[in-house]
């Protein structure tokens, strides 16, 4: 429903003049939208102290489930309800959500940067937006990798598991840069304990990479993957780093759960070799074991 516009005082911060619970939702610049969709009834949360693997419906119909993806009633500016080049309005409505949760939580970020990124499209389509909520614009609308443990084309699997190779979902705050094999590189601290609060450990980050591109993408059907980072094309990543680094928020979302969520959990050491690994390395061992005492015998 379309509401009166509201035009923010110039002698004070449009936050204070608005007084709204979200601290995001005071820099639209236009009116605001009211999504009208009846909320998500919120599932229970699993007993598993840490989700492995959580998965989201793939496009073509398969089942599949998510999970944290409450759907609340709330305002959306409608500067980017209706010009962000694709963003849904009910995705960010969702990420401002979560922005919201966190800053009632404690935890404190930039409140003129949001950087959305939305998994349930396909790779080959641009689906990170940087927001300039101030401001009321798209900084960046990019290509963006998911991981390999993710899927293909589409991402349908996510995990907060080390070694997954899978993208985690949920909130981030983006922290220090620097240079390491992917070179200009951003880390991410995973705000969602159980979904992405390994993110660090797992050294997820924001990095380029060469697979990430439109050629790739019309050359084999979909863009490379990485092993669970947010990978951007080599030449727009130095850029979008710089805009949201040192303490900004990242929403990743990945689509809406048909029925309750479905987690597997998962040790997080590593998973056991398969059974023609095992005894690869114990005829390697042998082999060495052998070897070794053939040189012994000869006095070397």
């Amino acid at each position: 429903m379309l509401g009166k516009p509201l035009t923010p005082r110039t002698d004070r911060p449009v936050g204070k003049a608005l007084r709204l619970p979200s601290a995001l939702l005071i820099f639209a610049t236009g009116a605001l939208y009211v999504a009208n969709a009846p909320a998500t009834p919120a599932t229970a949360a699993s007993t598993s102290p840490l989700p492995a693997a959580i998965y989201a419906p793939a496009p073509s119909g398969a089942p599949a489930v998510a999970t944290q993806d409450t759907t609340n009633a709330m305002a959306v500016p409608a500067v980017f309800s209706q010009g962000a080049q694709g963003l849904s309005p009910k995705v960010l409505a969702k990420a401002l959500d979560a922005v919201s949760a966190a800053r009632a939580r404690g935890v404190s970020g930039k409140a003129d940067r949001l950087t959305v990124i939305d998994y349930s499209l396909p790779s080959t389509q641009p689906r990170l937006w940087v927001l300039d909520l101030a401001q009321g614009k798209v900084l960046f609308h990019e290509l963006v990798a998911h991981g390999a443990g993710s899927g293909d084309k589409y991402a349908t699997h996510f995990s907060n598991v080390n070694d997954s190779r899978a993208t985690s979902l949920g909130l981030f705050l983006t922290a220090d840069t620097y240079e390491g094999g992917n070179g200009y590189s951003l880390k991410l601290k995973g705000l969602d304990p159980g979904v992405n609060d390994q993110a660090e450990t797992r050294h997820i980050v924001m990095h380029g990479a060469w697979y990430v591109s439109e050629d790739h993408a019309k050359q084999f059907g979909m863009i490379g993957r990485s092993w669970g980072c947010p990978a951007l094309s080599q030449t727009v990543a130095p850029a979008v780093i710089d805009a949201i680094k040192g303490g900004s928020f990242v929403y990743s979302y990945a689509g809406s759960a048909p029925s309750a969520p479905v987690v597997r959990t998962a040790s997080l050491s590593s998973p056991p070799r398969p059974a023609a690994k095992r005894k690869a390395g114990k005829a390697m061992a042998r082999a060495a074991a052998s070897t070794v005492t053939a040189l012994v015998g000869r006095g070397r």
